[in-house]
């Protein structure tokens, strides 16, 4: 059995709640509207009934890139409240990221949702990892999972250009930042980045040639999850930062699981040791 621990499912009540709008963003049918990107047709199939043979857990996050997060409480909680609804209600195999919004921070509300049964918070890797709900999650023992934000379209650049320049950039400066600075202030907190942290880790001479330090000392509870990336990627990061820290994820709809290309051994530890150590904090071998 296999943990994923990055999934997105749109259900019908969040749905709803993006039809509901009319400003950005929001549906139109199926055709999604965002602030400085063109209109996107969403496949109704890719947030339907999912293949979940074989996995133990499967969990789904809020969708980052639309910018719910950020804007403005009477708008944001509305949608994030949907989502919350309609992930709970989804049933085994599936868990969920909490979600909160980031531009009137609220440490109260977000304990109250996380103590629904969330599995912990998802935060953009925009957004400023504000120390109280940092707080929330270490009272709780929960994990944080740090997944792209938005990317406004850069004019003239092909349709893949965020999920290959900005979403990585994102990702690095994310990586970075929780070593340097969110780590001194919060001892205790495990931390998800999604696609590998932007393979920043592989940085890390460069990190050092400039003043850095660290390499090979490896934190074991800053996890990288593998969506988007495949064999030779997760090679190199298992050969920085070793097998322990990586976990599995698919980014489904929008990617499939990659096979690690590791052997039986390491393949276990990432889809199932490595993803139990994160969500429980607590190692375990089978």
């Amino acid at each position: 059995m296999t943990i994923d621990v990055h999934q997105h499912l749109w259900t019908p009540v969040f749905v709803a709640a993006l039809r509901a709008r009319t400003r950005p963003p929001y549906l139109d049918g199926w055709t999604l509207i965002l602030d400085g990107e063109p209109p996107y047709e969403v496949n109704p199939a890719d947030h339907e009934g999912r293949d979940t043979t074989g996995l133990e857990l499967a969990l789904v996050s809020l969708s980052s890139p639309l910018g719910i997060e950020f804007l403005p409480p009477e708008d944001a909680w509305p949608l994030i409240d949907a989502y919350h609804d309609g992930a709970l209600a989804l049933g085994e195999p599936y868990g969920a990221w909490a979600a909160t919004c980031h531009s009137e921070i609220d440490p109260e509300r977000l304990a109250k949702d996380l103590d629904r049964g969330f599995a912990g918070l998802q935060i953009p890797a925009t957004a400023d990892p504000d120390d109280r709900l940092l707080e929330v999650l270490t009272d709780r023992d929960l994990p944080l999972f740090v997944h792209p934000g938005p990317a406004a379209l850069t004019p003239g650049t092909p349709p893949w250009w965020p999920a290959l320049v900005p979403y990585v950039q994102q990702m690095h400066q994310a990586w970075h930042y929780f070593h340097a600075v969110v780590r001194p202030r919060h001892p205790r907190l495990r931390v998800c980045f999604a696609l590998l942290a932007g393979l920043a880790p592989l940085h890390s001479e460069r990190l050092i040639t400039r003043g850095g330090g660290g390499r090979g000392l490896v934190d074991r509870d800053f996890f990288v999850e593998t969506s988007s990336y495949g064999p030779r990627a997760i090679d190199a990061i298992v050969r920085e930062l070793g097998i322990d820290v990586v976990v599995n994820g698919s980014d489904a709809p929008y990617a499939t699981a990659p096979d690690p290309g590791l052997g039986a051994a390491a393949g276990h530890a990432i889809r199932v040791v490595n993803p139990r150590r994160l969500l429980n904090g607590k190692e375990t071998r089978t």
